[in-house]
């Protein structure tokens, strides 16, 4: 049995990554973007059942996971889905499993 000594530097804050998408109000606040598409707070929100309350917690763990990417013009701030920081972790992980079988 090999013994882990630390967590691989590929893996960094993947776990983050992960709890964010395990939850199906962040995964339905995901699926609410269309490609490429920037939403603010009150798009999202009226794409929800959630509360603003609830939606701004969700936010803030899908954009500390980099899930979400985000950009404030003026007074708002626009969220997108960070397709490659998502795609990159997930492909490590892929990777190392790969390499490990």
């Amino acid at each position: 049995m090999k013994q882990i000594v630390e967590i691989p530097i590929e893996w960094k804050n993947i776990s983050e990554l992960f709890v964010a998408l395990g939850d199906e109000q962040r995964q339905r606040i995901l699926l609410a973007f269309e490609a490429g598409e920037r939403l603010n707070i009150l798009q999202i929100v009226a794409s929800s059942k959630l509360s603003r309350t609830a939606v701004t917690h969700h936010l803030k763990i899908l954009h500390a996971s980099g899930a979400l990417s985000s950009e404030k013009v003026g007074k708002e701030v626009f969220f997108w889905v960070n397709k490659l920081h998502i795609t990159t972790q997930i492909k490590n992980v892929l990777d190392y499993i790969k390499s490990e079988i």
